[in-house]
C-alpha cells in the first residue's frame, strides 16, 4: 500500500516532531494538520491545515499520527479508525483505559494498524537490557526491579512556563503518572502483565500545578510456573534536579543495570566490587522516532503486528487505573484486564 495522504493531529512538540520526520522519510506526501487553534498560516512541513474533525476526515488520509492531549485521543482516534486509516497514537493512550477496547476492536474490524508511541521499545540500548534479563545469562533469575524516573519540570521545556504545559494540568492529561508512563510500558515489556498495583500519587515538590508531580508504584507481575511473583518499585516526579531515567534488575547471580541518560547496560556480578560495563549506545535525537517511522511504514507494508499494539496501550492505561484506585483507597488494587 503506498502511503501518500497523512494526518498529523496536534501541533505541539511531539507533532512538530513527527510533522517533520516524515516529511523528511516521505518528502512527496500530502500531509495535513489538524489543529485547534485557526490560522491562515501553514506550518512548516505541512500542505495544509484542517480546524475540524470533518475536514480531516474528508481528506481521506490513509495514516494519522494522534499527538494532541490525551484526554482528546479517542474522540479523534475512533472516527479516524472507523474510516480504515492506520494510527499511530502518541502516549499514554488515553487519560484512562474506557473506550480503550473500543477502539482496539474497531481497528481490527477495519483491519487497521494500531500503534501507540511508546518509543522507547525503539532504543537499542534498553532492547539489549530486555535481552539479557529475559535470558537469565548474567543475572540469573531476577528477584526484584528497582525504576526510576524523574526531571524538574520547571526546567524540563526551556523557553516554557512550566505551569501552561500538558504537564501541568489535569484538563489536557498531565501528572507524572500519565506523562512519564514509558515506565510502565517498558517494564510489562520486559516482566510480563501486572497483576496488582499498590500507589501513592503526591504532590511533594510545591509546584504550581493541579496533578501529582510524584508517582511511586508497586508493582506485582503474575507469578510464574514456579509460584515466584515478581515485584518491580517504580518511582517516577517532576521534582528532582539530578535528572534520571533508569532500572536496576537484581538477580541470583548479579544485577543488571539500564541507564537511559548514557545509553549504558551494565553489570554488577556476584562476588565483584564494581559495575561493568557490557554495552553503550548513545542514540542521536531522533533516533528512536526514526526507528519507530520505519517500523510503522514496514507494518502497513507487509500486514505485520506491531512492536507496540494497543493491548499494550490498553495494559498501561490499566495500570493507571489501578493505581489511581490504590493511591485513593491506600490499598493495593488488582487489574482485571479487559483484553486477553
Amino acid at each position: 500500500m503506498l502511503i501518500n495522504r497523512i494526518l498529523i493531529v496536534g501541533h505541539g512538540s511531539i507533532g512538530k516532531r513527527h510533522l517533520r520526520l516524515v516529511r523528511e522519510l516521505m518528502p512527496q506526501a500530502d500531509i495535513r494538520l489538524l489543529r485547534h487553534q485557526v490560522s491562515e498560516d501553514i506550518p512548516e512541513y505541512a500542505n495544509g491545515c484542517f480546524h475540524d474533525l470533518a475536514s480531516a476526515l474528508k481528506f481521506a488520509p490513509q495514516l494519522a499520527v494522534v499527538a494532541n492531549p490525551a484526554p482528546f485521543h479517542l474522540q479523534v482516534a475512533l472516527p479516524l479508525a472507523e474510516q480504515g486509516v492506520h494510527l499511530l497514537i502518541e502516549k499514554p493512550l488515553s487519560v484512562s483505559s474506557a473506550e480503550v477496547s473500543q477502539l482496539i476492536e474497531t481497528c481490527e474490524r477495519r483491519q487497521c494498524i494500531l500503534m501507540i508511541g511508546y518509543n522507547l521499545r525503539f532504543l537499542p540500548s534498553l532492547t539489549r537490557f530486555r535481552d539479557l534479563v529475559r535470558s537469565g545469562e548474567l543475572a540469573g533469575k531476577v528477584a526484584s526491579v528497582r525504576c526510576e524516573i524523574g526531571q524538574y519540570l520547571p526546567t524540563w521545556r526551556q523557553g516554557v512556563d512550566y505551569r501552561k504545559g500538558v504537564s501541568a494540568r489535569n484538563d489536557l492529561g498531565g501528572g507524572a503518572l500519565l506523562e512519564l508512563s514509558h515506565e510502565i510500558d517498558y517494564l510489562c515489556w520486559i516482566f510480563g502483565r501486572v497483576d496488582w498495583v499498590s500507589a501513592s500519587l503526591l504532590r511533594q515538590g510545591g509546584l504550581d500545578i493541579d496533578v501529582e508531580d510524584s508517582a511511586h508504584l508497586l508493582l506485582g507481575f503474575e507469578p510464574a510456573a514456579d509460584g515466584h511473583q515478581l515485584v518491580a518499585s517504580l518511582n517516577m516526579d517532576f521534582i528532582r534536579h539530578d535528572t534520571t531515567r533508569s532500572c536496576v534488575a537484581i538477580g541470583a547471580e548479579g544485577s543488571l543495570r539500564w541507564n537511559a541518560l548514557t545509553g549504558c547496560v551494565d553489570f554488577f556480578a556476584r562476588g565483584t566490587a564494581n559495575w561493568q560495563t557490557i554495552y553503550t549506545h548513545l542514540p542521536e535525537r531522533d533516533e528512536s522516532y526514526l526507528s519507530e517511522w520505519n517500523h510503522l511504514l514496514g507494518l502497513i507494508k507487509h500486514r505485520e503486528k506491531p512492536l507496540v499494539s494497543g493491548e499494550d496501550g490498553l495494559r498501561v492505561m490499566e495500570v493507571i487505573d489501578a493505581a489511581r484506585t490504590s493511591s485513593n483507597s491506600f490499598g493495593r488494587e488488582r487489574i482485571i484486564s479487559g483484553k486477553p
